[in-house]
């Protein structure tokens, strides 16, 4: 398609001279625009969709992907009702359990807190993917009295494991002195690391049989949790569910209760792709303008080369190798240091943190306790084609601009 001339002539355009030295100075600059943009974009895309992966993968390994909830706070008949459930094809589990609040007192130290009644089996909190023990044993939950807290829960009221701390029930006792608050120690088994900071700062984790005995369910439970096989087309599941429940209680999907926060991270990354296109769309802009400086530079090159018998399409490859060369290399460039940085992004942050003494990524704020970068293939080849084309499409005006010259005008004008 391109000729040993065209290449020739177009390298030795590219290479810049004493008196073509602005030219080649918006020539760097359009090759770093867009080496910075594609590198951007893939940054920052691939942050994204970490972000999204992680959360979401938490978020569903800690909670269940259907919910069934009472209408009245009490199941009581949930043994068969679960049973049921987990005949629904493409169910995997469906487990009953007690979630409710309490206030967690040591030493004078307080702080609200979540309770979860789990059955023994949900109790194996090591099949949650990505959850670490931070001190003690979960074997201790053998134990009556025992629970385990989130380490930042323990953290703050300065417990560790095999310490006691008291949790008071949001019901209250009668006694000669009136209704006073109902508190009962329990012994801490283990502190639990699940990377979410909300539950890592809030979650108490409790045997079924001392929740329901604590908070005085009997033989009841809040809620049960459906886990599916598909979590991505849980609402294929949710009429069969339904129906099972039938008035005991209603069903909710993990698509519903995290609506808000699904939604706003779809469209934060839409908005974050077109506004960061932007970058190589302006980086093309510079190439129009360098490949036109270029074009009136060469004007008499050019009206020589049309005289020795070069054609209009051969002076106009020669642009075209020109401008797109640019935008070629900057999008090589550009998706080997965006790879780079998504597979270091922690030593990076690790590294600049150390440098400015800050916290570059606070879990508090960003609700993770890492930075994640999960590189999509599909969309780094979309970012790589769209570079391209634009770094191309860029070429065309200028290509043809000189491809049009009239060899006797220039000459006799110059």
């Amino acid at each position: 398609m391109f000729s040993r001339f065209e290449w020739s002539v177009a390298m030795r355009y590219l290479r810049a001279r004493r008196a073509d030295g602005f030219i080649s100075l918006i020539a760097i600059f359009s090759f770093l625009g867009i080496m910075l943009g594609v590198a951007t974009l893939i940054i920052v895309m691939s942050v994204m969709n970490g972000f999204r992966q992680e959360l979401v993968a938490k978020l569903l390994g800690f909670n269940g992907h259907v919910i069934v909830s009472a209408y009245d706070g009490n199941l009581r008949d949930y043994g068969p009702m679960a049973g049921a459930i987990l005949d629904v094809p493409g169910v995997k589990s469906a487990s009953p359990y007690i979630h409710a609040q309490v206030m967690a007192i040591k030493d004078g130290r307080a702080s609200g807190a979540f309770v979860r009644g789990l059955t023994d089996e949900d109790l194996d909190f090591h099949k949650l993917e990505g959850m670490t023990v931070r001190s003690g044993s979960l074997d201790e939950l053998a134990y009556e009295r025992t629970i385990v807290m989130g380490y930042r829960l323990a953290r703050g009221l300065g417990v560790s494991a095999g310490d006691e701390v008291t949790l008071i029930a949001p019901s209250f006792t009668a006694t000669p002195f009136g209704s006073l608050p109902r508190g009962v120690s329990f012994q801490v088994a283990a502190t639990l690391d699940v990377g979410i900071y909300d539950f890592d700062n809030l979650f108490i984790g409790m045997p079924l049989s001392e929740a329901q005995t604590f908070f005085r369910y009997g033989n009841a439970v809040t809620n049960i949790e459906v886990m599916v096989e598909h979590p991505e087309d849980v609402e294929s599941y949710m009429p069969a569910i339904d129906r099972l429940v039938g008035g005991a209680g209603f069903v909710t999907s993990w698509r519903q209760t995290n609506q808000s926060l699904v939604s706003a991270l779809d469209v934060e990354r839409n908005v974050m792709f077109l506004i960061l296109t932007l970058i190589i769309v302006v980086a093309a802009f510079n190439i129009i303008s360098s490949l036109i400086m270029l074009v009136k530079d060469k004007a008499r090159d050019v009206a020589i080369l049309r005289t020795m018998g070069a054609s209009q399409g051969s002076i106009m490859r020669i642009f075209i190798i020109s401008g797109a060369s640019v935008g070629v290399v900057g999008t090589v460039l550009g998706v080997l240091l965006g790879v780079l940085f998504c597979e270091n992004i922690q030593g990076i942050k690790t590294l600049l943190e150390a440098l400015t003494g800050t916290d570059l990524w606070n879990a508090e704020v960003r609700f993770l306790s890492e930075i994640p970068a999960v590189l999509d293939v599909s969309e780094v080849a979309l970012i790589v084609v769209m570079a391209l084309v634009l770094s191309f499409l860029a070429t065309l005006p200028p290509s043809l601009r000189a491809a049009r010259l009239d060899p006797v005008d220039v000459l006799r004008y110059e």
